[in-house]
């Protein structure tokens, strides 16, 4: 069997084991084009990717605050809709090692700014949801929309804790600067991988870089 060096594994999710691009592109086009907005450039769409939206509607979007709130409260419906996670694909490899650590009996995390109800619905369309101890996302509601990396990594560590989980050597797994943020919040190593959305310099301040999933796998099993 294999073993860790950590007590638990908190996962990113967009650009770590999910790669949502597909469906986002398509209702943030929506969005901009119910505001008489152009839609942001394929080109420009990973830098989207990890903020919470309500920041990236303004800082990257041009928009005030409260067509941020709007765009944003357009965009959840568009989410919500039947078949959201029929649109999301998963990075090759990365499935194996949710299902490795889970049978190494490694307790696991998500630690997501995604709403938690989208970050559910991946896993269990994926069949993954029986891995995890605990799932962390974003609060449902507006008291969740500015839901950081660092609230969530928190949240997630208490309910693994509520689950009886050893807290005490975490590591987090993430591809955006977000990540090695949060975790440096907690004391907590990241583990920056390279297929996701970050460029290279995000990666400043992670513990380990993991250039494809095998990587992964041997820094978290051994």
């Amino acid at each position: 069997m294999e073993t860790s060096g950590f007590s638990c594994i908190l996962w990113d999710v967009d650009g770590t084991i999910a790669d949502a691009t597909r469906g986002i592109f398509a209702r943030l086009t929506e969005v901009f084009e119910s505001f008489g907005r152009p839609a942001p450039d394929a080109s420009e769409l990973a830098m989207w990717m990890g903020p919470p939206l309500l920041e990236s509607f303004q800082l990257r979007g041009g928009m005030s605050p409260d067509e941020a709130q709007r765009a944003l409260t357009q965009y959840r419906g568009l989410s919500s809709a039947p078949g959201y996670a029929s649109t999301v694909d998963l990075y090759p490899g990365v499935p194996e090692i949710v299902r490795a650590v889970s049978a190494a009996g490694i307790p696991q995390a998500t630690a997501s700014t995604k709403p938690e109800t989208q970050v559910r619905a991946i896993l269990d369309h994926y069949e993954l949801l029986p891995s995890f101890t605990a799932l962390s996302g974003a609060r449902s509601g507006p008291e969740g929309q500015l839901d950081g990396k660092a609230f969530v990594v928190q949240q997630a560590l208490d309910r693994l804790t509520a689950a009886g989980a050893d807290v005490s050597r975490p590591v987090l797994i993430g591809d955006r600067y977000h990540d090695v943020e949060g975790g440096a919040e907690h004391n907590m190593p990241v583990v920056f991988v390279e297929w996701g959305f970050g460029k290279p310099e995000e990666a400043a301040g992670a513990a380990h870089h993991a250039m494809t999933p095998a990587d992964l796998r041997q820094f978290v099993l051994g």
